[in-house]
């Protein structure tokens, strides 16, 4: 299989490039991302309603990925319950390697083939649940062992890389497959790849929550004030909604520990 991924860089002589000249190349490779995504939304809009229809009832997302890949699902799944006040266990992102490749590269966990599976067991899967694979090449071992045994068991798939004709896009019953180019350093994925895949997945879990009824308006009226700045924002919302000066609407809002639950209660 032919690599897009693995494709020599278009730009030559990176080590001689004056500072200016390299941002400039990055700058103009990093154009092609959002084009390229553009291309992919009728996928993403048949996983954003598969996973709608399961999530409503009851199913549950997880992200499987390796190294960049795995790092952007759980970022994206860390951010659903503070953004949207879901539970944690509702989107959940995994990594080969466990949580300390987080932050630490651990090696050959991408290639165990096996391990992926054994970790979506401890979550105890179910036929209402999605599993979505992340892999820029569409090759990662760890991801597609994982996805392979979820669709025999039932369990929709979804696979967002970068390769067409991948394994991954290939085996994923919903297919994202945003083909971004050569990278500006060879083969280095966690730039338009993994721009990429971030895009996706900031499509695919915001599209899913909205659908849910986790914004209203264009409000994230759900959301955790877990700092003083979401205070002041909630805040601000629940004057927009229900004309009180700032004093009491902060007040309110404490008391009822959101901005739906405070205009709700206003409402009443």
């Amino acid at each position: 299989m032919k690599r897009i991924t693995e494709a020599e860089s278009n730009h030559q002589d990176l080590d001689l490039m004056s500072t200016r000249d390299l941002l400039i190349g990055i700058n103009e490779e990093d154009h092609t991302v959002p084009l390229a995504v553009e291309k992919e939304i009728p996928q993403i809009e048949k996983l954003v309603d598969a996973c709608v229809e399961r999530m409503s009832d009851g199913g549950r997302l997880f992200y499987m990925g390796a190294g960049t890949s795995g790092r952007l699902g759980i970022v994206d799944a860390s951010e659903c319950p503070p953004t949207f006040g879901v539970p944690h266990g509702m989107v959940i992102g995994i990594i080969a390697g466990g949580d300390q490749a987080i932050r630490k590269a651990v090696e050959f966990a991408e290639d165990d083939r096996e391990q992926g599976w054994k970790d979506l067991e401890a979550f105890q899967m179910t036929e209402k649940d999605i599993v979505v694979g992340i892999a820029a090449s569409g090759t990662t071992p760890y991801v597609l062992g994982a996805l392979e045994t979820a669709k025999k068991k039932g369990i929709l798939t979804g696979g967002i890389s970068c390769n067409p004709g991948s394994p991954l896009s290939q085996l994923a019953d919903i297919a994202i497959t945003p083909v971004v180019g050569p990278e500006f350093v060879t083969g280095s994925t966690r730039m338009k790849s993994g721009t990429a895949q971030k895009l996706v997945l900031n499509m695919l879990s915001t599209a899913i929550m909205i659908r849910l009824g986790r914004v209203k308006g264009n409000r994230m009226v759900d959301m955790q004030l877990s700092n003083e700045k979401l205070v002041d924002r909630g805040t601000k919302m629940v004057m927009d909604a229900t004309g009180l000066d700032e004093q009491r609407a902060n007040e309110l809002l404490l008391k009822h520990g959101s901005v739906r639950a405070a205009t709700e209660a206003f409402k009443q």
